[in-house]
This record gives C-alpha cells, sequence and structure tokens, in this order.
C-alpha cells in the first residue's frame, strides 16, 4: 500500500491535536516530519512518532521535501496564506488549517498558485464531521423535519479570564478573535448545508479587559433559498444554548453539547485504539419533533478520520479533495461582510 509523508508545519493545538493524531490514524499515512522552533514541542512529536524529522522552520523543510508528500498548514492564522503559497511553490499539496487565509483575496492568490502547479488544496473543515452536523445532515436528506426554514447553531464557553494565546488577545489583523476561530466552522457548516448567503447582519463584542479582538459574536445570515441561519459564538456565555435548534415546517431538531471527538483528541485517545470512535451516547442524542411529540434520535457517529482518507484518496487515487477551497473564499467573503456589518458599513 502506498504510504504518503506529512509534514506538519506547527505544532501547537491545532498540529499536535488534532492534525498529527488523525494524520497516523490513516493507514495511507504517516508523520514524516515536524516544523517547530520550540524545544519541548519537537521532543514530544519525538516521543510520539518514532523516526519523524524535525525541523526549525519552513525553509529547511521546504528547501529539502524529499520524502513529503503533503504539508499541513497548522500554524497561526496570520501566516496560513503565506506558508500555504511557499509549500505550493515547493511543490507540495497543502492542507491548510482555517481559517483558510484572512482575505478573499489572500486565499484566491493561493487557490491560483494551485491551480498553475495542478496541485492538491483543501481546507481542514473538521467540524463538517461532527456527529451533530452528520445527524442534521441525515434529517434533512430524509425529509424529518419537512421543509427547514431556521437554523440555530452555537459554539459558547464560558471563560471570564482569557487563557492569554494570541487567539484571545491577539490583534484582528493577525487573524486573532472567536469570529475567525469558531465563526469560520459556524459559517461554514450553514454555507454547506443551506447554500450562498445574500445578506449578512453581524454583532461583535469585547467583553474582557485584556481582549482586544471579539470575544462574543452573532451572526445572521439568509440564505438564497431563503432559510436564514443564526450563529452564535463566545467565550463568554456563562449559561450554554443548545448547539442546534433547527426548525422545519413539519417538526424540529434540537441538541446539546458538543460532539466528543475533540476532547477525546485532548485527553490522549486516538482513532482506532480500540474503542468507537466519534460515539455519542443515548443520553446525549438530540431530539426530533414538536412540543406535543418529541423522540431522541440517534446520532451519527463523529468520523474527523474521514477528512485525511479522503485526503490520501484526493493524493493516491485521484478523487476529490475533501472540502473544496473555494467554499473557504465562500466562508471568508461572509466573515469579511459581517466584520464590516458590525462595523456599520
Amino acid at each position: 500500500m502506498a504510504e504518503l509523508g506529512v509534514a506538519v508545519v506547527g505544532y501547537g493545538l491545532a498540529g499536535e491535536v488534532f492534525h498529527a493524531p488523525l494524520i497516523a490514524a490513516e493507514p495511507r499515512m504517516r508523520v514524516a516530519a515536524v516544523v517547530t522552533s520550540a524545544p519541548e514541542r519537537a521532543e514530544r512529536a519525538r516521543a510520539a512518532y518514532p523516526g519523524v524529522r524535525v525541523v526549525n522552520t519552513t525553509d529547511e523543510l521546504f528547501a529539502d521535501p524529499d520524502g513529503i508528500d503533503l504539508v499541513v498548514i497548522a500554524t497561526p492564522n496570520r501566516t496560513h496564506a503565506r506558508l500555504a503559497t511557499e509549500a505550493l511553490s515547493a511543490g507540495l499539496p497543502v492542507v491548510v488549517d482555517k481559517p483558510f487565509a484572512l482575505t478573499v483575496d489572500e486565499a484566491l492568490e493561493v487557490i491560483a498558485v494551485a491551480e498553475r502547479a495542478d496541485l492538491a488544496l483543501t481546507v481542514f473543515q473538521n467540524r463538517r464531521w461532527d456527529s451533530d452536523f452528520l445527524t442534521l445532515r441525515r434529517l434533512i436528506e430524509a425529509g424529518e423535519l419537512g421543509e427547514v426554514r431556521r437554523f440555530e447553531s452555537r459554539f459558547e464557553r464560558w471563560r471570564p479570564v482569557s487563557k492569554g494565546s494570541w487567539r484571545e488577545v491577539g490583534e484582528v489583523a493577525d487573524g486573532a478573535g472567536i469570529l475567525y476561530d469558531l465563526g469560520s466552522h459556524l459559517v461554514d457548516q450553514a454555507l454547506t448545508l443551506f447554500g450562498p448567503a445574500t445578506e449578512v447582519y453581524c454583532e461583535l463584542d469585547s467583553r474582557r479587559a485584556d481582549v482586544r479582538a471579539e470575544d462574543d459574536a452573532f451572526i445572521a445570515l439568509t440564505h438564497d433559498s431563503g432559510i436564514r441561519s443564526h450563529l452564535w459564538m463566545s467565550a463568554v456565555a456563562p449559561q450554554l444554548g443548545p448547539r442546534m435548534r433547527v426548525l422545519g415546517s413539519e417538526r424540529g431538531y434540537l441538541t446539546f453539547g458538543l460532539d466528543p471527538q475533540e476532547d477525546a483528541l485532548r485527553a490522549g485517545h486516538r482513532p482506532g485504539d480500540g474503542k468507537p470512535w466519534g460515539t455519542v451516547d443515548p443520553e446525549h442524542w438530540g431530539t426530533v419533533g414538536t412540543p406535543d411529540d418529541t423522540e431522541p434520535v440517534p446520532s451519527e457517529p463523529g468520523n474527523y478520520p474521514a477528512f485525511y482518507a479522503e485526503m490520501a484518496a484526493a493524493l493516491l487515487d485521484d478523487a476529490p479533495v475533501p472540502v473544496d477551497p473555494n467554499d473557504a473564499v465562500a466562508t471568508l467573503q461572509v466573515l469579511e461582510e459581517a466584520r464590516m456589518s458590525a462595523a456599520g458599513e
């Protein structure tokens, strides 16, 4: 079986907790290289992936890409477009963590480079493989809700004191803030389910004293189909709302709590380690129905490993990439319009 050597650029939360374990779980991939200048992260990478090549900079990697078939960009947001372009220019296919870039123009430039080089390019929108998203998609496709009229979706946390990470205390110009962090997921899910947005309204607030970018946001979308999406993202929610509330002409879907895969990865669990992956216990299933007739609905298992399985197929079997980068451009367009709306422009 062909095996793809993958280089993970950046070994913070995204690289170490999300990408590397999922790459290692894919039979046709291996973690061949890690780029990090932090000695303690380098040691963790060597311990987790014996034989991995660890380098300090992308210049070192791209100057000698022998054995590398794919580059994963898991660095701070402001570097995504530049590093993706450098990797493509070195002749390497690329996965970029979300957000794809900081602006639509940046994203389009990266896509143009990939097209000229005839190289695969995709964006890690892993929340398309969340349990609740997969369950909702199944319900919609089966007509279980009737005609969907409103989609309400939330990623909310209670962090009255920030952790001090660049995502929280950095500048908007560097891609910090909750709009590009959680908003990239929420908007992508809404557009994937219900199509392009024709109207965008947004509220952005910075609630904590040490935070310069927004930590509390709301986006309202009107889709071309007429469906409305209301999307909340917050780090300062002392009471958490439903993860999803979806209202149809016949029934609604209501679910609380997050997909279990992130917590499993953070705890060191890995796909294929002997226990079912991504399953949701029955007591955490969502419900479908009306006020007079509501019943629990079994949750689809979450499936983050599918992303790298599809990426392997794209590189080895000429299949489509798991996420069309043009979808990420559409998401960035909405995020740009959201920021303008919040500024009253």
